[in-house]
């Protein structure tokens, strides 16, 4: 059964999905530089327990469960490489002799400890593009892109959409399978490797036929020969103007849009653009101002101070703060 198997963006009533799509991911990116900038452990699992408190508050904490099971299995061999490659350690804990090309094979306690700290790393990068994924529409990011690249818009747009259909497909092709007599015979059918090769050939096959439906729709309705995202045309243009010069007061009232074509802000995009300038700053003052110093080679440097603490909980505050607010949010 692949249900869940994949996430695609679904409105949720949280302050995170009521945000406009642009703040939301410079909150995203915000949240992957500080990622980045930072190495010592302490300061990561701060950012880490912030991202799942995030993810659940959004809604998709399940989801990001998920995929915490997922980064695992991508960490347990960075740990495993990193141990028998690196060579600058000074903390022996074994000896495998002469390995080959790849030298003297000494294990140390610096080798594994970097090698956890790159491993959660990358486990808290695919954790936030995974909360970035649920949480901020792509449509409406990619409009803010379309004037950049018109067909690039396009053809991210159509692969999002496209998403939610496989997973579709992939269900109810599982499904098929477990009617089958020899589905029913084996109880998980879809489950064996001979199993999951036909669902994913089904899937695969099923998708280029979609690809070719949709190519062939576009091309019919001329999108092969826009240089450039439509605009409005001049008739509309003017049969707008004319409705806002003749719409009375109430009218403009009950209009939003009519009277204020362009969004305002509101309290949520206030409030995580606020955030991701909060992580910013204090990713780049605990890297910095020593708060967040760490060195693995050639001996473990991790101090553990006031400043390192007060970081942690700082970070968490800026993190999960924007959350707190959950006024005009669709129920």
């Amino acid at each position: 059964m692949l249900t869940g198997a994949t996430f695609h963006y679904r409105r949720l009533p949280s302050s995170l999905h009521a945000a406009r799509a642009g703040v939301s991911a410079v909150w995203a990116l915000a949240l992957i530089a500080a990622t980045l900038v930072l190495f010592h452990p302490l300061a990561l699992l701060a950012l880490t327990g912030a991202v799942l408190g995030a993810g659940l508050l959004a809604g998709v904490g399940c989801q990001l469960r998920r995929t915490l099971r997922t980064a695992a299995i991508v960490a347990v061999p960075i740990v495993a490489i990193n141990v028998l490659v690196s060579r600058e350690g000074l903390t022996v804990v074994a000896r495998l002799g002469d390995l080959g090309p790849f030298g003297q094979g000494d294990l140390t306690v610096e080798a594994v400890v970097y090698g956890m700290v790159v491993a959660l790393k990358v486990t808290l990068l695919i954790l936030i593009t995974t909360l970035a994924s649920l949480a901020v529409d792509p449509d409406e990011l990619l409009r803010v892109f379309r004037r950049l690249s018109y067909r690039s818009a396009l053809t991210a747009s159509l692969s999002t959409r496209m998403i939610p259909l496989l997973a579709a497909d992939s269900q109810r092709i599982a499904e098929a399978q477990r009617t089958r007599p020899c589905g029913a015979a084996t109880g998980r059918r879809s489950a064996s490797p001979r199993g999951r090769v036909a669902l994913l050939g089904a899937v695969i096959g099923g998708s280029l036929d979609r690809a070719m439906d949709v190519a062939a729709t576009l091309e019919l309705r001329g999108f092969a020969m826009a240089r450039h995202a439509p605009r409005q045309s001049l008739a509309s243009r003017l049969s707008r103007s004319a409705r806002r010069l003749t719409a009375g007061a109430g009218d403009c009232l009950a209009c939003p849009r009519m009277s204020h074509p362009a969004r305002a802000w509101s309290r949520h995009d206030i409030a995580f653009y606020s955030s991701a300038v909060a992580i910013l700053a204090l990713a780049a003052l605990g890297r910095l101002g020593g708060a967040a110093s760490f060195q693995s080679y050639p001996l473990i440097h991790m101090p553990v101070t006031a400043g390192t603490l007060a970081l942690c909980v700082a970070l968490i505050v800026a993190i999960l703060l924007p959350f707190a607010d959950r006024r005009g949010i669709d129920s």
